[in-house]
Formats: C-alpha cells, sequence, structure tokens
C-alpha cells in the first residue's frame, strides 16, 4: 500500500519547500496525470498532481499501460516555460530522468530517459507539450514501481523498490523526487552546464556498444556523446549519425 500518500503528509515532508508548488494535489485514481494537467489551460507553473492509481498511463512512443493500484508512484508537474526556451525542450526529458536518478537509489540512466536498476526499468517517464507557439505549458510525467510483485510488474524487464530491497516511503519519494525536479528543471531553464555533465558521469548508454531502432530503420554502433539538444551521438559503419528519438539497445555495456 502506498502508505502516508496524502496531500498534508507530502507537504509536511517538503516543509517551506512545499510552497514552491502552488497547487499540489493528490488524488485515489485518474486516468492520466500528465493528460489532467495538461486539460488545465489556467493550472500555474508547478502545479503538481500525484495519483495512487493511475488506469490510462501513456509512455514513450505511444505506448499505454495501467498501473496497479496504491503500488506505483504516478507524479506530474506542468512548467510554463519562456518562449526562448522551446528550442531546448529536447533537453528537458534528460534532466527529468537525471532528476529521477537523484531520487532513486542504485538507479541508472539508459538514453533518453530510461531509469533501470541493473538492467530493469523501475521508472517511466513521459514529457508533453501545448500550445508552444503561445504561451508554452509542458508536463513532466514520472511513473516508479514502488512495492510492485514480480508478478504484477508490467513487463518481464521491469522492476520495483520492493523487488530490489530497497526500503522506502511514499512520500519520502515523491518528496525527494519533487526536490530534484526542480534543482534540474531550474538547471535546464538557466542552460546550466552541470545538467549535461551530470547526465553523461550517470548514462550507461555512452560508450556502450548499441542497437538504435527508429521507425523501420536499425543501427549499430558505439554512443559516444550526447548533444546540447539531447540527442544522442552514434559511431556506425556510415560514420557519426545523430538520434534525437528511437528505441536503444544495449549490445555490450562500456567497460
Amino acid at each position: 500500500m502506498v502508505v502516508g500518500m496524502e496531500e498534508t503528509v507530502l507537504r509536511e515532508r517538503l516543509g517551506e519547500r512545499a510552497g514552491i508548488y502552488p497547487r499540489l494535489r493528490v488524488v485515489a485514481q485518474t486516468g492520466s496525470t500528465n493528460a489532467d494537467l495538461l486539460a488545465q489551460p489556467d493550472a500555474p507553473d508547478h502545479a503538481a498532481l500525484i495519483a495512487r492509481h493511475q488506469t490510462a498511463g501513456r509512455g514513450r512512443l505511444h505506448r499505454h499501460w495501467e498501473g496497479t493500484p496504491d503500488k506505483q508512484l504516478a507524479l506530474s508537474v506542468l512548467y510554463r516555460p519562456e518562449k526562448r526556451l522551446v528550442e531546448r525542450l529536447g533537453l528537458l526529458p534528460l534532466a527529468v530522468g537525471l532528476a529521477v536518478v537523484d531520487t532513486v537509489p542504485r538507479a541508472e540512466l539508459k538514453w533518453p530517459n530510461d531509469v533501470l536498476i541493473e538492467g530493469r526499468k523501475v521508472c517511466g517517464i513521459l514529457v508533453e507539450a501545448a500550445d508552444l507557439d503561445s504561451d508554452p505549458r509542458v508536463v513532466v510525467g514520472c511513473g516508479i514501481n514502488l512495492s510492485l510483485s514480480r508478478e504484477e510488474l508490467p513487463v518481464a524487464h521491469a522492476t520495483s523498490l520492493t523487488l530490489e530491497g530497497i526500503a522506502h516511503d511514499p512520500a519520502d519519494v515523491a518528496a525527494g523526487l519533487l526536490d530534484a525536479l526542480e534543482r534540474r528543471v531550474q538547471q535546464w531553464r538557466c542552460a546550466d552546464p552541470t545538467l549535461l555533465g551530470d547526465y553523461r558521469a550517470r548514462c550507461t548508454t555512452l560508450g556502450a556498444e548499441v542497437r538504435v531502432e527508429r521507425w523501420e530503420e536499425i543501427i549499430e554502433g558505439t554512443a559516444v556523446d550526447v548533444t546540447a539538444t539531447g540527442a544522442l551521438l552514434v559511431e556506425t559503419s556510415r560514420g557519426r549519425q545523430e538520434f534525437s528519438a528511437g528505441d536503444v539497445t544495449h549490445l555490450r555495456r562500456a567497460v
């Protein structure tokens, strides 16, 4: 059970930092926390929504999934970035992944923002945007597997904090993630070079032999860097190629 995942408890854990989030809500169930925030055109910057059960979650590449009640953390935050930041949106999903790794012990990153523990996915992330030409709104959503059993995992290559033997309090995880998001998103907003440096240091894709699947194209090579826009650079037999999207498989990890 997600014990203590109540709004009052969460605000207590955040303390003075709760003021960063002017609209912070915890609900028992919803379809999608991302969709709920995007459907609120008057939602303020840093509006946050947490659901104890999400029935219509979405992932990258239009994948859909349903959560398990009280065993996963579904958390979304809406930001209203300045128009000048729209051209840097490609780096924001990486910043969000880094925030989750800051929060979850032993977690690693696989480009762009898959959060893994020992090669198994523990968190999914989706960043969505609206009204970029007029009044930009961006929602970042994170779904962390807290106490799922092996039988409850959505896919065989997933895991949960409980399965990894990581003791946790759901309210502490949520508060820690909100703190980490604030720090990393501010770095993104300010073009702080520390963000990309930290990402490169925590991303296990760099230096690994990889397969990239993009649409109907499959490319293999060595992942060598991440650009300032968040794209992955892969050294292939046809030269260095840049990928802003695609499914990455690690064929052999960096030594």
